[in-house]
């Protein structure tokens, strides 16, 4: 049972990491990246501004903290 375990194991490990093949210089595929950095500038600053603004919308989930020291943080 614990050889199979190994064997499996092994194999997921090896098929992980096929893709990294696809990635070695000369295959005419370029990466998301490489493709931005290609483009010479940032086109996309509004989509960037709403992402920051949905970031800093989860300051909202913070809760402050009831714990006087002397008890447990209720969870």
């Amino acid at each position: 049972m614990r050889s199979r375990l190994k064997i499996a194991a092994c194999v997921i490990a090896f098929m992980a990491g096929a893709p990294a093949v696809a990635q070695q210089a000369g295959g005419g595929v370029t990466t998301e990246t490489q493709d931005r950095e290609s483009s010479g500038g940032d086109k996309n600053i509004v989509w960037n501004i709403v992402g920051l603004i949905g970031l800093l919308g989860l300051r909202g989930f913070w809760r402050d903290s009831d714990n006087d020291g002397y008890t447990d943080d209720p969870v």
